[in-house]
């Protein structure tokens, strides 16, 4: 495929809270040289927020595979000339880059009986490994790609990785869907899937305090001010709803169960007005609902990249 040099695609990769301060330099002054340079655009999570289950920075270069190339060489030699500037020997230094790619995209690197990853360790003889899916984290969709050697090692694995990624069209695509790691916000990052939110303090019970409740006793049920709830509802696609819901509700339990909040979902037909977005309301203490609202916004921004499979 001549044109897919052309088409644009993204890389994502792992780098220290050190080395993201080393890549934006001084009032953003290396980061703004490296993208005039490359061509491609240069993208870091903010300070503290990581890829979960480490303490590392999540940096996204994204353009044309050339630009996208010249602008990782550019931070990795930079990365690399920081990291050896104390030792003066003579070997090579090498070192690690972890590239972040979907569980979705893994195969296309491992290819039938792991043909394509020997292909590729063996062109660039850089160490190149795949990390285990890892269930410890909820909804975590991706997994990491060790890639050891040289600078020029590095660089040839990771042209033949990102080549392989940009054939897949599902992957150049998530490339508009926000990163959805909960507490992770890419810093100039366009993109939220939901159309608008709507907070809304639940009213007050009536007659202080008590509220009735229509079961079978007849019976008052106490609503004490601890638990008093508040409420906030979100738009989520119409085709996007079963995929909040799960399998016979198995998602909504969960994310349910995980959260604290109560989730409840506008009947087919009943929209926010103007959109056909389904209201979906989740009510608890702020901090279910701040988890669970996390968990839909997860589970819709997926729905756009299994929607392409």
């Amino acid at each position: 495929m001549p044109d897919s040099t052309e088409k644009p695609t993204y890389v994502r990769f792992l780098v220290s809270n050190a080395a993201a301060g080393s890549v934006i330099g001084k009032g953003g002054s290396t980061i703004t040289d490296f993208q005039s340079q490359s061509g491609a655009r240069i993208q870091l999570s903010r300070n503290h927020e990581f890829f979960p289950g480490t303490t590392d920075r999540i940096i996204m270069v994204s353009g044309a595979i050339n630009e996208i190339l010249k602008a990782v060489e550019l931070i990795l030699s930079k990365l690399l000339s920081e990291l050896h500037s104390e030792d003066d020997n003579d070997a090579e230094p090498k070192m690690k880059v972890r590239l972040i790619v979907p569980n979705s995209s893994c195969g296309g690197i491992i290819g039938k009986g792991g043909a394509t990853i020997r292909s590729f360790i063996e062109d660039s003889h850089a160490s190149i490994k795949i990390s285990p899916q890892d269930n410890n984290y909820y909804g975590l969709n991706d997994r990491l790609v060790t890639l050891a050697g040289t600078l020029d090692e590095q660089m040839h694995a990771i042209d033949l990785v990102v080549s392989k990624l940009a054939e897949d069209p599902q992957y150049s695509q998530s490339m508009n869907s926000p990163f959805s790691y909960p507490g992770v916000v890419f810093s100039g990052y366009p993109g939220v899937p939901y159309t608008y939110v709507l907070p809304s303090v639940a009213t007050p019970p009536p007659y202080n305090g008590m509220s009735y409740r229509q079961n079978g006793s007849g019976g008052k049920v106490q609503n004490s001010k601890e638990e008093r709830s508040n409420s906030m509802t979100i738009g989520v696609a119409d085709g996007h709803i079963g995929l909040v819901v799960g399998r016979g509700g198995r998602n909504i339990i969960e994310i349910s169960q995980v959260s604290g909040a109560r989730i409840k979902i506008s009947d087919r037909g009943d929209f926010m007005s103007g959109t056909t977005d389904r209201k979906v309301t989740i009510t608890g203490s702020q901090r279910a609902i701040r988890t669970a609202e996390a968990m839909i916004l997860q589970k819709v921004a997926y729905a756009a990249e299994r929607a392409m499979e």
